[in-house]
């Protein structure tokens, strides 16, 4: 088994280019993933764990067959190399590399006639997007589809604020012109979030096919997908402002749309 001692070893030196820069993630074809919990929704998610890291210090040997594949090589790092490559004070002394996916719209397939979705137009904050991905979870949506996406899907904060929850969701990425075409393809009501000429959200019937659109909390949501929306739909509020996180809006109208399906 191969040992690493030294932070000027190649693949610590690749490590920390991996999860400081998505070019580098595109150029490689891989991603960086550090847990237990973690690494266990990716390779349930069917990702391909091509490089495994560990440090006795924090983990036993014993234990490492959970997590790889025959295909999967295995490094012992030291506590000093492990702590440099780790983002986390309470760690558990494992990280993986794994290859990345395109999400590509082709690959969503449903298992119901009456899909529940959620789209999210231009998310750009790792953290909305992990909070998104934790909702689309929870609630066990059929797919996730981000819309002009200004984050890579790999960097390290999405796969952190998402508890892994990117891996446990379908998802694919497309434009907001591609995804409108994939939801009338698909014959997709869709109700999208925005003020404009909206009815309250409770209003609605979100037991057919059914996409919950979402926009950013600075320009919200782009004409074309207001234009191409079933309906647009608001969430009747009584403070100063007239809007909320992204996520805390989506997952009220998620879990609305739940309710009426009777939790199904």
């Amino acid at each position: 088994m191969k040992h690493i001692e030294s932070f000027q070893n190649p693949t610590i030196k690749n490590i920390l280019k991996l999860q400081e820069k998505s070019r580098e993630r595109k150029k490689n074809g891989l991603f960086v993933i550090e847990g237990k919990r973690e690494i266990s929704l990716a390779i349930k998610g069917n990702y391909s764990i091509t490089t495994l890291l560990f440090c006795d210090d924090f983990i036993t040997e014993n234990v490492l067959s959970s997590y790889s594949t025959s295909a999967t090589e295995i490094i012992s790092v030291t506590k000093e190399v492990y702590q440099k490559i780790a983002y986390r004070n309470s760690t558990e002394g494992i990280i993986a590399l794994a290859k990345t996916k395109t999400f590509s719209l082709d690959t969503i397939q449903f298992s119901t006639t009456t899909p529940l979705l959620l789209i999210a137009e231009a998310p750009e904050k790792p953290g909305n997007i992990g909070a998104l991905l934790r909702t689309a979870d929870a609630a066990s949506l059929d797919a996730v589809l981000i819309a002009n996406p200004k984050t890579d899907m790999f960097n390290p904060n999405i796969i952190r604020s998402s508890v892994g929850c990117l891996f446990t969701n379908q998802v694919a990425k497309g434009t907001t012109e591609e995804i409108i075409t994939f939801l009338k393809e698909k014959k997709i009501n869709s109700f999208a979030t925005t003020l404009q000429n909206s009815n309250e959200y409770h209003q609605e019937d979100y037991t057919k096919a059914t996409a919950i659109i979402v926009g950013t909390e600075d320009t919200g949501l782009s004409e074309e997908l207001r234009i191409a929306a079933t309906q647009n739909i608001y969430i009747p509020m009584q403070g100063e402002i007239d809007s909320m996180n992204v996520s805390v809006a989506a997952a009220i109208v998620i879990f609305e749309a739940k309710r009426q399906r009777g939790f199904n």
